[in-house]
């Protein structure tokens, strides 16, 4: 199984992105779906993900900006980032928690908001 992330890219502050996670077996289904983020020098953080029963929960610095959504029938997982921050320039990565515990990693996508 592998998640195939896509929308990242260069965007003026105040703009807007939309990135994408496609699971490449449409028979695969994950417990969990989410998005988090690296920027260089820090850690990993939580962006976004959709718990059990699809409800989101977004990191504090995201609320009210981002939305995490998910369309069972393409098993795909988005996240539509607006009011983007430069201090949200990142790598952007997509993961897939198990049922059965354990997850993936997608490759990431870099998102770069300039001032």
């Amino acid at each position: 199984v592998q998640l195939v992330e896509s929308g990242g890219g260069l965007v003026q502050a105040g703009g807007s992105l939309r990135l994408s996670c496609a699971v490449s077996r449409s028979d695969f289904r994950f417990a969990v779906m989410g998005w988090y983020r690296q920027a260089p020098g820090k850690q990993r953080e939580l962006v976004a993900v959709l718990e059990t029963g699809d409800r989101p929960n977004y990191g504090d610095s995201v609320k009210g900006r981002f939305t995490i959504s998910r369309d069972n029938a393409k098993n795909t997982v988005y996240l539509e980032m607006n009011s983007l921050k430069p201090e949200d320039t990142a790598v952007y990565y997509c993961h897939g928690r198990m049922f059965i515990g354990g997850g993936y990693w997608g490759q990431g996508t870099q998102v770069t908001v300039s001032s």
